[in-house]
């Protein structure tokens, strides 16, 4: 067997020291490499610096060589930009840590266990499957709303959150004790973004190398696609699928394509009214049209000075909803600022400036602009008061616009039309408990359902009676890591609240209305400023501290309402700060979604509909009778500025996060056992060992043709992995459902599709499970339905997948473009792979999803230029074969498709491979990254 080369150390002799203020510390030097002729500096984007200064500290002559770095040294605006067949520069990354939320973090820990499984039973030492670098679990995606508008909403729902996770939540509190470099912040502190901007990040490190001390540029990865928020501090970060963060743990670096970077120009200040939500809302618009998916999008300009920090972390936040790998804004005066508000030393502070300065990293307004490959402009006085919606965060929608655009909505998109009849039926129920309606009274809803008379339905809950109808807003949620770390617009829904109460407005009881903080420091200021005691009053009591109605956890609607929605097939509305609004993501009864700046959200809580324009028409009738105008209940930017800078303290930051990893003494009190391996248990439902490595031979097969597949799904554009792999309620009559319910588990007790990523068996059962998914092999039909071929028959995918498999048959799946977007969700690769999909025809692919199907050994195909499913005249009941496929397989080659029908010529074309890399080819070939990382361990 080969050996591997003699590691080389520092080969371009870049390693100085300077002074950190604290003593002399190490520095890699980028001007090194303009001395010698590789690069100049001042022309690199300031994400590209960050970037190669990782590649030349790592350069070893083996994983990083010195090749790479000169690569990188020579990047130029043309460099990244691939002409067809172009399979691109290739680059490594090694970033210094990994984040994780639970969610996604829990599947990574269950691979890591199985790894360590696999490794036993080969033979090798379980003890080398242990993270490499640095690696931060935050508990934050498990907490549901149930209870709301209450004082008591905030403990029932972490009591709920505890019973329903007790078995998640002993797997981590294993995996804290039995991995080194693994530490997990405990339920209730935050959301993993906030809790990383505010405390995790560090801008800059200290760490040892050889030669002793170094500093290097915080960078990380994350299984969260909006854990880009943190390059609005001047760190280098984004999303990752699960599979690929567990690569970087292991010490693997991740291999990218040479990323285009376009720079984002902002010029001018917001005008009064506007909001950081309002212009992130605008960026994402303009961006989306711009095409930047996959690119980098860094931020320069006058403009962002004017900006403040959370402003900055909002719309790097929501770089995935414009299709970015990151937003990025470099370190600069506002970095050092925001790093001692939020409570960081004076000596850490100090080292990111020095080291910043040293490093050509710290960005003023009068250093060089960076070239770009292309740029864009926006000033920032032109943004107005925005909502998105009702399906995709791009949607942008003045509010100006929004009566008028509902409407419309409502009539080309829903298929309805609001009536100026009188409410029909009526619901009536005690305690949440919904009376089933009268034969006669659901006949009369169907027919005014058609009729265009109809307004809705008259609602019996806990003693009041409501009418709800098309537009009925029924959730309203501050929420999400986008606008909940953001003191501006959470204080300024502090100060609608307040001026709503002083008016005497109150909120309809048909709103759900929840106040999930993206930390505890949220609520101190809000204490602070004393306008707690006002969101209180109109029902946005804190529910939780966690991502909850942005990511489907928004609990169930009061059973009248829900049942009504459904009976009557109302358009109601939910509004909600949060970054995504996709289709069954929300709510299941909820399918017009529009996202919000939090003061927005309280708006149109007191509003109760979407059906109004707060631009002209009152909010509501205040106490003495006459109407309130949204004006009236504004607060100015003084008002605004005046109550963060008293109450957003940096004692706050500092108290909360104090040995935050022993604050929860529910946390504390989990029992842990198991040693190095984990003890499965074969009854759990949450937490079982995956079939990925139960089979694995130490020796790579070759890759061979896909011969005789059918088609699973035949899809559109635009399908996201919330289609793919939902995140939220799991239906009683789904394929998981009925698993879960054979397996002892009432409905009440089926949480939720996320929390049981840790199951394999849940989450395959609920791939292509989601309730708006439409697969056009079952036209007509929403939900996971397919038609088993050739036979024809009708059922849900799950069941067709596994009567393919009992007959041999390998899957693909047809699709549009844009397909994966959204979340860097493994289980939508995972799940589509143990269905049996062995390859993907697609016209596009969102970045994070492409590169997680390769990590899993499933085939990404692209159409050929310019052409689609359709027009290449493919039904998805045609019998396809790769036949071309090979252990010759190259990067972004083209590859011949035949797709046979039962009656015709057969239709010929040829797919570029998506296998973007030589490191991504290896990963198919292996079966999967998990595979190649074991069996390199394993050798090594």
């Amino acid at each position: 067997m080969a050996t591997a080369p003699t590691l080389l150390i520092d080969p371009f002799s870049a390693r100085d020291t300077f002074e950190t203020g604290n003593g002399k510390a190490g520095i890699y030097r980028l001007s090194k490499l303009e001395e010698l002729g590789h690069t100049k500096v001042a022309a690199l984007p300031y994400s590209i610096r960050v970037l190669l200064e990782s590649c030349l500290r790592n350069c070893d002559g083996y994983t990083v060589t010195e090749d790479d770095v000169k690569k990188l040294a020579n990047w130029t605006a043309s460099r990244g930009v691939l002409a067809p067949g172009d399979s691109g520069v290739e680059v490594p990354f090694k970033p210094a840590r990994v984040v994780l939320q639970d969610f996604t973090g829990v599947p990574c820990v269950v691979d890591l266990a199985a790894m360590r499984s696999a490794m036993q039973r080969l033979g090798g030492d379980p003890e080398k499957i242990n993270p490499l670098v640095p690696v931060d679990l935050v508990i934050d995606h498990s907490v549901q709303v149930d209870y709301f508008a209450s004082d008591t909403a905030l403990d029932l729902n972490i009591e709920l959150e505890f019973t329903r996770n007790r078995e998640r939540y002993e797997f981590l509190r294993w995996g804290q004790e039995a991995f080194d470099n693994f530490r997990v912040v405990p339920p209730g502190t935050g959301i993993v973004h906030q809790v990383n901007l505010e405390y995790l990040a560090k801008c800059v490190f200290l760490l040892d190398d050889h030669a002793g001390k170094v500093a290097l540029p915080d960078s990380l990865v994350g299984t969260d696609s909006h854990t880009t928020m943190i390059d609005g501090l001047g760190v280098v970060g984004w999303g990752v699928g699960g599979i690929e963060a567990e690569g970087v743990m292991l010490g693997q670096p991740i291999y990218m394509l040479m990323p285009e970077v376009v720079g984002m120009q902002l010029i001018g200040k917001l005008p009064a009214g506007a909001t950081a939500t309002d212009l992130v809302l605008t960026v994402t618009e303009l961006l989306r049209k711009e095409k930047v998916v996959g690119k980098f999008v860094e931020f320069y300009g006058d403009g962002v000075s004017t900006m403040s920090l959370a402003d900055r972390a909002t719309i790097a936040n929501m770089s995935p909803e414009y299709g970015a790998t990151m937003g990025f804004f470099p370190i600069d005066e506002e970095t050092l600022r925001y790093l001692r508000r939020t409570g960081r030393t004076e000596a850490e502070v100090e080292l990111v400036e020095r080291y910043t300065k040293e490093q050509g990293l710290f960005r003023t307004d009068d250093t060089p602009i960076p070239t770009f490959t292309k740029t864009v402009k926006l000033d920032l006085s032109t943004v107005v008061p925005s909502l998105a919606g009702p399906k995709r965060p791009q949607d942008r929608i003045a509010l100006t616009d929004m009566k008028s655009t509902w409407k419309r909505d409502l009539d080309e998109v829903y298929g309805k039309r609001p009536g100026n009849g009188t409410p029909q039926g009526r619901w009536e129920g005690e305690g949440g408990q919904p009376a089933e309606p009268a034969a006669s009274a659901v006949a009369e809803a169907a027919v005014a359902v058609a009729d265009p008379g109809f307004d809705g339905v008259d609602i019996a809950n806990n003693g009041e009676t409501f009418p709800i109808q098309h537009g009925s807003v029924v959730i309203a949620a501050i929420t999400s890591c986008t606008n909940t770390s953001n003191p501006s617009v959470m204080i300024a829904a502090g100060l609608v609240a307040k001026k709503a109460v002083e008016k005497g407005l109150t909120v309809p009881p048909h709103v759900k209305t929840s106040l999930a903080p993206g930390s505890r420091v949220v609520t101190d200021y809000f204490e602070k400023s004393g306008l707690d005691k006002y969101l209180d009053q109109i029902g946005f009591n804190t529910v939780g501290y966690g991502c909850t109605t942005c990511i489907g956890n928004s609990g169930p609607l009061p059973e009248p309402i829900a049942n009504a929605v459904s009976e009557y097939d109302l358009v109601v509305s939910g509004v909600l700060s949060g970054n995504r609004n996709f289709e069954g993501r929300i709510n299941p009864h909820v399918k017009a979604n529009y996202l919000a700046s939090p003061p927005l959200v309280v708006a149109y809580a007191l509003a109760g509909t979407t059906d109004i324009d707060l631009t002209n028409e009152p909010v509501g009738t205040g106490k003495n009778g006459k109407p309130v105008m949204l004006a009236d209940i504004w607060p100015t930017h003084t008002d605004v500025q005046s109550a963060v800078d008293s109450s957003v303290l940096p004692e706050m930051f500092q108290a909360q996060y104090d040995n935050v990893w022993a604050k929860n003494p529910k946390w504390n009190a989990i029992e842990v056992t198991g040693g190095e391996l984990y003890e499965w248990n074969d009854a759990s439902t949450y937490i079982q060992e995956p079939p990925f490595l139960v089979d694995l031979k130490p020796e790579v097969e070759s890759i061979k043709p896909i011969m005789g597949a059918r088609c699973l799904a035949l899809l559109g554009d635009s399908v996201t992995t919330d289609h793919i792999s939902p995140a939220g309620a799991i239906a009683k009559d789904s394929p998981a459902g009925k698993f879960l319910q054979a397996a002892g588990v009432e409905p009440r007790d089926f949480n939720s599709y996320g929390a049981r990523r840790g199951n394999d068996r849940v989450m395959t059962r609920g791939t292509f499970a989601n309730i708006r998914i439409r697969n056009q092999l079952a036209p007509g039909t929403e939900g996971g339905v397919t038609q088993h071929l050739p036979d024809g028959q009708e059922m849900s995918i799950y069941d067709a997948a596994m009567k393919y498999r009992d007959e041999k048959i390998p899957l693909v799946v047809l699709a549009g473009s844009e397909y994966g977007t959204g979340s860097s969700r493994d289980w939508a690769a995972k799940g589509a792979f143990l269905l049996g999909v062995r390859a993907v025809l697609a016209v596009s692919y969102e970045r994070i999803h492409r590169s997680n199907l390769v990590m899993m050994g499933v085939l990404p195909l692209e159409f050929p230029g310019g052409e689609t499913w359709e027009s290449l005249g493919l039904t998805g009941k045609e019998i396809f074969d790769f036949p071309e496929l090979n252990d010759n397989l190259k990067p972004r080659q083209s590859l011949k498709v035949i797709a046979k029908r039962t009656e015709g010529k057969p239709i010929e074309f040829s797919a570029t491979v998506r296998i973007d890399t030589p490191v991504e080819l290896d990963y198919y070939r292996n079966g999967g990254i998990l595979q190649t990382v074991l069996r390199k361990l394993m050798k090594g």
